[in-house]
């Protein structure tokens, strides 16, 4: 099923949501995963069961910056492609000589972890982006990378930006301003050129998908748990470092499964599995909160990968069942509980229009910068869907109300596109039409297709 289809019928409160799939690869590792194979000495496959936008947006920046990679469709419809990326040692992959371009189109992933990579390289490289993704803050990024000694220019603080390489990076200690896996990565990439021992604070929980990758590939990478500030982390890295190419299939999505955690747990009759899943623990926040609302999931971990070196990858992997909740209760979500489960925020409301009570989130600024301004954009759709919902600077207050009919605009954001689609089927709102439905493909193409076998339309 594709978008369009659901564009012109409007989703509507499903009867039940049955089965079984497996969700396109992880954008997040796989990002990571591609950028280091270009940048490693020797050969890998990168295997990505149905790439979404943001990470085609990633091969196709890292090929406009001199990387060689190949690609093979799959030959079955849920066969992975596999990508074919020729490492050329001290990041020669994507270290231009010439002056390069490279479209990042919508992914702030794509275009912080490579501000990183090319502050490290020797040519002087732009980095653009569409109508969101230059509305979005870079100096956060271009900051750290200017105090090592890299040449970035932002465009008013935002994109493009351009960095000039060919500059020699100072290992140092950082205090990051946000607690941002996309910043921590971009530091991190560009301290494996420098000589010595480079640290980096984070505020808060980050997902640790770079320093587990980049351990894994060789580089000397570690991160503790911060004892001056028991909310953050230490990352270390000491440079120069070298990675060695592995090849890696890259497990399913948690954030796109996050769809369908939500969508189980709410409806009233429901049992879904999810096969092959990613279960990194940084990743793992809205698990832990939809179970202290009252949710019935079962994490069952296929490999934990105690030892970093398995040739399985750095990351535990696992299927879940998720199945009707009897009851949820409110919840209150803030502090250090909010970064791991940020891009999830959007579905969790939905559950939280469901509990007993009222839901509050508290300290998710960070969302008013995402692909939209998703407090802003969901509070509007939620509450034209009936949904009782006060929005604050930094999150939003959320509680029943009459399931109403709603024609929702997206702002052309994945996540508030499946949240509102999740809401319909589960009759947390009336029938909702969506202004943009294609908008998923960015992380999730197959959505419309998933739901269908899943009976949430049809």
């Amino acid at each position: 099923m594709t978008g369009t289809v659901a564009a012109v019928h409007p989703l509507a409160r499903a009867s039940r949501l049955r089965g079984s799939i497996r969700l396109p690869g992880d954008k997040s590792i796989a990002h990571r995963a591609l950028m280091f194979g270009a940048m490693a000495s020797g050969d890998a496959i990168i295997s990505i069961r149905h790439p979404g936008h943001d990470v085609l947006s990633t091969v196709g920046a890292l090929r406009a910056l001199g990387a060689f990679i190949g690609e093979d469709q799959g030959v079955g419809p849920d066969d992975p492609t596999s990508f074919r990326v020729a490492g050329r040692g001290d990041h020669a992959g994507v270290r231009v000589t010439r002056d390069a371009s490279a479209d990042c189109a919508n992914s702030g992933s794509t275009m912080r972890l490579l501000a990183g990579l090319a502050a490290s390289g020797r040519g002087e490289v732009e980095l653009r982006g569409d109508a969101s993704l230059s509305r979005r803050p870079m100096e956060r990024v271009a900051t750290p990378l200017r105090r090592m000694g890299a040449a970035v220019e932002t465009t008013h603080g935002h994109a493009p930006i351009v960095i000039r390489g060919n500059r020699p990076l100072a290992a140092m200690e950082h205090r990051l301003e946000v607690a941002s896996a996309q910043v921590l990565g971009a530091v991190a990439i560009a301290a494996l050129s420098a000589d010595g021992q480079t640290v980096i604070r984070a505020p808060g929980a980050t997902r640790d998908h770079t320093e587990r990758l980049l351990r894994w590939l060789g580089a000397g990478v570690g991160r503790v748990t911060d004892p001056s500030c028991p909310a953050g982390t230490v990352t270390t890295v000491r440079g120069p470092s070298m990675l060695a190419a592995r090849s890696l299939e890259v497990p399913g999505d948690i954030s796109s499964a996050a769809a369908w955690i939500v969508a189980a747990t709410v409806h009233p009759d429901a049992d879904i599995e999810l096969l092959g899943v990613g279960l990194n623990p940084t990743r793992l926040g809205l698990v832990d909160a939809l179970r202290e609302m009252g949710g019935d999931i079962e994490v069952r971990p296929r490999h934990t990968s105690p030892d970093e070196d398995t040739d399985s990858g750095p990351e535990p992997v696992g299927d879940l069942r998720v199945r009707s909740a009897s009851r949820l209760s409110a919840i209150t979500l803030q502090g250090d509980r909010i970064a791991p489960l940020i891009d999830e925020l959007p579905l969790l409301a939905v559950a939280m229009a469901t509990a007993d009570g009222t839901s509050e989130v508290r300290g998710a600024a960070e969302l008013r910068v995402k692909e939209s301004d998703r407090i802003a954009t969901l509070a509007a759709a939620l509450r034209a869907g009936g949904v009782r919902v006060e929005e604050a600077a930094d999150g939003w207050r959320i509680g029943r109300g009459p399931a109403l009919p709603a024609s929702v605009l997206t702002a052309g954001d994945h996540r508030i596109a499946m949240a509102m689609a999740v809401a319909a089927w589960a009759g947390v709102v009336g029938d909702v039409a969506l202004d943009d439905p294609d908008c998923v493909a960015i992380s999730y193409p197959t959505f419309w297709r998933d739901a269908a076998v899943l009976g949430a339309t049809g």
